[in-house]
């Protein structure tokens, strides 16, 4: 159950750091979020630290606000996760 969530904020993720019309420091948030949901701690650990990289991103100004909702949409989602 966890993994599978985890697999959707990615999907979610690679929206954002995929879309050339968001910010390039978003986008590398993006990606930097995506890489600690691969590594092969445990899926709360992974989950808690894409989600302290989302929350600080998720303040930046310059957000637009289709990739706001992406972005909460996905730390939604990994707020879920529990070991």
């Amino acid at each position: 159950m966890n993994e599978e969530r985890i697999k959707e904020a990615i999907a979610v993720l690679q929206m954002v750091a995929n879309d050339n019309t968001t910010p390039r420091n978003i986008r590398k948030a993006a990606r930097q979020a995506i890489d600690e949901l691969q590594t092969d701690k445990t899926p709360g650990v992974r989950a808690a630290a894409a989600v302290h990289i989302l929350d600080e991103i998720s303040q930046d100004p310059n957000l637009p606000i289709y990739a706001r909702l992406k972005i909460w949409n996905a730390v939604s989602i990994l707020e879920s996760v529990r070991d």
